[in-house]
């Protein structure tokens, strides 16, 4: 986490020291670093108690944009790169896998224009599943996951189109774990909670 803060501070300090008779516009764009907190709730099956599958949590870079339809509502897509991330079974690594989780949001802004600016959102995350590698090769996952997303932030401006924010959002992240044959073994619940500290700029 500490890798990333520094360079989210740099960044604000950077955006603090913008022209400050540029004009804010219905774009916004904000570039985060994210603590990633997975549930970590699988089903229980034969021979395996439920909750013993969990995925590794990690700390990763964010990118969104916003576009402001009012003043009020706002659309967010947020991106990132594709994430690895380790995988046990009751406490023994099994493996590994990558996944790529797109979010689109649509947002209510309660206080546009003023300087503390809190808002609440919700939609849809699409997540890609990539290089599975459990088991050695003895188990897979579904390669997609789609499911709902919600999230609350904060937004603080802090010099005429910048801003220090704070996002949570919680993500609907689930996966079939099946035999290389396809046979399904039991569900994984990622469902993270993501907690994201960063700064945007508004254009």
């Amino acid at each position: 986490m500490k890798s990333l803060i520094l360079p989210v501070a740099l960044a604000a300090g950077l955006l603090s020291s913008a022209p400050l008779q540029a004009q804010e516009g219905p774009w916004m764009v904000r570039l985060r670093a994210v603590s990633l907190q997975p549930a970590n709730q699988s089903d229980a099956a034969s021979g395996l108690p439920a909750d013993a599958i969990h995925v590794s949590s990690k700390t990763i870079p964010e990118v969104d944009f916003s576009y402001f339809f009012t003043k009020h509502v706002a659309a967010e897509l947020v991106l990132t790169v594709p994430q690895e991330h380790d995988v046990t079974l009751s406490g023994t690594k099994i493996g590994t896998f990558k996944e790529l989780p797109p979010t689109l949001t649509a947002q209510w802004h309660f206080l546009p224009g003023q300087t503390v600016d809190p808002y609440v959102g919700a939609g849809l995350n699409l997540t890609l599943i990539s290089d599975v590698k459990l088991a050695d090769g003895a188990l897979d996952l579904d390669k997609r996951s789609v499911g709902l997303a919600a999230q609350a932030g904060v937004d603080f401006k802090v010099a005429r189109n910048c801003y220090i924010n704070l996002d949570v959002k919680y993500v609907q992240i689930r996966s079939d774990v099946k035999t290389a044959a396809g046979a399904k073994v039991t569900t994984v619940k990622v469902d993270p909670m993501l907690y994201g500290v960063g700064v945007g700029y508004r254009f």
